[in-house]
């Protein structure tokens, strides 16, 4: 990474709704799940790295790699007058993704590359501002909380690596949602199925780059009038069908 891949970081940092995101933070609740979801395991690995576990999760990473780093001056009072209108909670991560970027390769000692850190959490703050923390380790996403599990746990989370623009979109929809494939098929078909405020239940299928469409097909199945069967599974097993599916560009 360079100077200009950290400014254009800090570009992309500069265009996030902090104020007014209320409306889309509610709309993206489970893609900002799962982005937090993925960015609290990937902290938990550069942490580890760095040996920066008492600041995780929310931190600058390059306080621990290279404390002494400085951006060029433009960029840093920039990077400063930026930070001074981002919500606290959130400035230290915005500073670290600049800083991180801008820092250049990174030689680890390492058999794997670590996965890019901030990524997922600035794709949630695209998709909604900023998240708060309460005293009893919850995390409030906007819509929906999470419970901010030890360093050791999110270690050892199930990665969720699929961040193109049209997955997170369509996971993002309002209701209970669980979701089930069909099994002892030569293709693939994934059902949600949506149990509405109001009680009402739609399943819902993808095809291509359709959006979700009403279908019968997991209710046959269930009522044994279909040759296919549905095994439920989860939201990131889910993710990687529906980007598979719908083979499209972010």
């Amino acid at each position: 990474m360079t100077d200009a891949q950290g400014a254009a970081v800090l570009r992309r940092l500069e265009l996030i709704d902090w104020v007014d995101s209320w409306d889309s933070a509610l709309t993206h609740a489970q893609s900002r799940r799962l982005l937090m979801h993925e960015y609290l395991r990937r902290s938990a690995l550069w942490a580890k790295q760095f040996h920066a576990e008492t600041s995780w999760p929310f931190f600058d990473i390059t306080e621990s790699i290279n404390p002494s780093f400085l951006l060029p001056s433009d960029m840093g009072r920039e990077l400063e007058s930026f930070l001074r209108k981002v919500p606290f909670g959130a400035r230290r991560t915005c500073k670290g993704a600049v800083q991180l970027t801008a820092m250049g390769p990174l030689e680890i000692d390492r058999s794997e590359p670590l996965p890019d850190l901030y990524d997922p959490l600035i794709l949630f703050y695209e998709r909604g501002g900023e998240f708060l923390q309460d005293g009893a380790g919850f995390i409030d996403l906007t819509g929906i909380s999470i419970r901010l599990k030890s360093l050791a746990a999110h270690l050892e989370s199930t990665p969720f690596l699929s961040l193109r623009t049209t997955t997170l979109d369509a996971m993002d929809a309002e209701g209970e949602i669980s979701y089930y494939k069909a099994t002892g098929e030569s293709f693939s078909r994934i059902i949600r199925r949506r149990i509405t405020g109001t009680g009402e239940r739609l399943d819902e299928v993808i095809r291509d780059r359709s959006p979700w469409q009403k279908t019968g097909e997991l209710e046959l199945a269930e009522s044994g009038a279909s040759s296919i069967t549905y095994v439920q599974i989860g939201d990131i097993e889910a993710a990687r069908m529906i980007e598979r599916i719908t083979e499209v560009s972010p």
